[in-house]
C-alpha cells in the first residue's frame, strides 16, 4: 500500500466497527511502510492485511479484511499467504477475533490469551498529589528503555510517532527521578481508546488511568483493552464502570514472548501490538 491506501484499511476497519484512532494511520505506516498490503481484482481494492516488522524477530498481522461482497472467493488466503511471507522467518502475533481462531490456528498460530475491550465514560478528576507529568518532559531514550520489556522487539519509529500525535494526551508517572509507568489516550471515530497503559504496579496504573480518563469529558466514552491474565487490569476497568464491549484471542505463530503481562493494563492497538 501506499500511505494513502493505508487510509483504506483504516476505513474498512471503522466499518467492521474496530473503532480506529483519528490519526492512526500516519503512525502505523511509519512502524513499516512496506508493510501493509492490499489486493485489488482489475483496479478495485477488495482485501487488506498488515505485517508489520519490528526489529529483526518480530512481526503483528493486522487489518486483515475483504470487503463483504468478496468473501468466500479464496481472495482472503492470497493476501493472507502473501502477509505471512513477508514476515516468514520471524515469530508473529495477530489480535484476532474470536470466531476466526481456528482459522488461524490452521496457519500454526496459538493462543496465548484473550484481551478484553472495555467501555466507560470519561471525567472525573486529576489525581491530586500524584506524581504524573507529561511524557514529552521525559527523554525519549528514557522512554523507549521503559517500553522494551512490553514489546518483543524494538518499535521505535512508531512510538515516537505515537505519542506525539494530534488529539493525543501522553502521560508519565515518575517516583524517585525514574520513570515508573505511562500511557496514552487517543480520538478514535467513536470516543477515546487508553493504549497503551504501562506500570509498574496497579497503584500506579491507577493514577495514569484516572489522569487520562479526566482529560475525556463525562459524557464522552473511553475504552481500555486489557490482556484477560491480568487479573489486576480487569478488575480496574470494572471498577470504575466499565463494560466489557468486544474481545479478541492474542495469538502468536513461533516462540510465545514472554511479557511481563502483570504491568501491562492496556494493550496499545490490536492492529499493530
Amino acid at each position: 500500500m501506499t500511505r494513502q491506501e493505508v487510509d483504506i484499511a483504516i476505513d474498512w476497519a471503522a466499518t467492521e466497527g474496530w473503532n480506529p484512532g483519528l490519526y492512526d494511520a500516519d503512525c502505523f505506516y511509519a512502524a513499516d511502510p512496506n508493510g501493509f498490503l492490499i489486493g485489488l481484482l482489475g483496479d478495485e481494492p477488495i482485501a487488506t492485511i498488515s505485517v508489520v516488522k519490528y526489529g529483526d524477530s518480530f512481526g503483528f498481522l493486522g487489518f486483515y479484511i475483504v470487503k463483504p461482497e468478496y468473501r468466500g472467493m479464496g481472495y482472503g488466503i492470497q493476501i493472507w499467504n502473501a502477509g505471512l511471507e513477508y514476515l516468514k522467518g520471524r515469530t508473529i502475533g495477530l489480535d484476532g477475533v474470536v470466531t476466526q481462531q481456528s482459522n488461524y490456528m490452521k496457519s500454526g498460530f496459538k493462543l496465548a490469551y484473550r484481551n478484553i475491550r472495555f467501555k466507560g465514560i470519561g471525567g472525573g478528576d486529576f489525581p491530586t498529589d500524584s506524581e504524573i507529568v507529561q511524557l514529552s518532559t521525559i527523554s525519549f531514550d528514557e522512554l523507549c528503555a521503559y517500553d522494551k520489556p512490553f514489546f518483543p522487539d524494538d518499535r521505535m519509529q512508531f512510538l515516537k510517532c505515537w505519542i506525539n500525535q494530534s488529539k493525543t494526551k501522553a502521560l508519565g508517572i515518575v517516583r524517585n527521578n525514574k520513570l515508573v509507568g505511562y500511557g496514552v489516550m487517543r480520538l478514535c471515530r467513536s470516543g477515546y481508546k487508553i493504549g497503551p497503559l504501562f506500570a509498574d504496579n496497579l497503584e500506579l496504573a491507577e493514577q495514569l488511568f484516572l489522569s487520562l480518563k479526566s482529560y475525556a469529558s463525562k459524557n464522552e466514552t473511553i475504552f481500555l483493552d486489557t490482556p484477560e491474565v491480568n487479573v489486576a487490569a480487569v478488575d480496574l476497568a470494572k471498577r470504575y464502570n466499565m463494560a466489557a464491549a468486544f474481545e479478541t484471542a492474542r495469538m502468536y505463530k513461533g516462540r510465545c514472548p514472554e511479557l511481563p503481562i502483570n504491568r501491562l493494563f492496556g494493550v496499545t492497538t490490536f492492529e499493530l501490538g
